[in-house]
């Protein structure tokens, strides 16, 4: 689900103050100092714009933006593109079900509308197909993504695409995490450092979540809080702050 009233704050120059506005407007200025030559920037379909793929491009970087419905005719071509044309996958990958789960993902990549696309810089377009099954459920789930990518086929394979959208996808999950089960982006911390202070808590509990997860059993992080909702005692052993917990410290303290 997109977020556009997301808000972020800009230093207003000259000033101590600061203003917000969305997350379109913020994600150019937040690289302006960060060296991104040569990088690959990925971005939800939120920020796949055309005046961020310019500044990309002009800083020497390259893009990877997935392609949802802010941009339906550019989803709607890429869409009837591979639907139009008959071929393997160029790339499978399967992972080995370590974290509760079974998954294959397919990837193919085209050349065909980079001289189409009414977008700026198009090397390659991709269609990605993920293939979930929940070894806890036995449940399976498919789900298909579309985007576009200034590199072209020499200078990143099929298999190097999907590494790159993966890697995006590491870093959204915790994003996602924090907004589903924190409800972070309607959240009226707002004055001061409030809102940092309360976003570095709650990924620092995400953190410690996932350290304590059993992939073996597929328990979700959701689960994880309402199982720690009705047992305090548990909250505390996992922050190593009673005796049985806490064994190691305790003969220190004790010798």
């Amino acid at each position: 689900m997109l977020h556009s009233k997301k808000v972020g704050t800009l230093a207003i120059e000259g000033s101590d103050k600061e203003k917000q506005t969305n997350e379109i407007k913020i994600a150019a200025p937040m690289l302006d100092g960060i060296e991104i030559k040569g990088k690959t920037i990925t971005a939800d379909a939120l920020l796949t714009q055309r005046d961020f793929a310019n500044y990309l491009i002009n800083r020497q970087a390259d893009y990877h933006f997935t392609a949802k419905g802010n941009q339906a005719t550019l989803l709607a071509d890429i869409q009837l593109h591979f639907d139009s044309i008959d071929q393997e996958p160029d790339f499978i990958h399967h992972d080995n079900g370590d974290h509760g789960r079974i998954e294959t993902r397919k990837i193919w990549m085209s050349t065909g509308l980079n001289g189409y696309l009414d977008f700026p810089h198009v090397g390659q377009v991709f269609m990605i197909e993920r293939d979930v099954i929940n070894k806890k459920t036995g449940r399976s789930s498919q789900e298909t993504i579309f985007g576009i990518t200034s590199k072209s086929p020499e200078k990143a394979c099929a298999k190097q695409v999907l590494e790159d959208n993966r890697k995006h996808w590491v870093i959204e999950s915790c994003h996602y995490i924090i907004d589903w089960n924190y409800d972070e982006d309607r959240s009226t911390i707002r004055k001061g450092f409030g809102p940092e202070n309360i976003t570095r808590l709650r990924r620092f509990a995400v953190g410690l979540l996932k350290s304590k997860q059993n992939t073996k059993t597929g328990e979700t992080i959701a689960e994880m809080i309402k199982k720690l909702s009705f047992n305090t005692r548990l909250v505390f052993d996992y922050l190593k702050m009673t005796a049985n917990s806490n064994q190691r410290s305790m003969t220190y303290r004790s010798a």
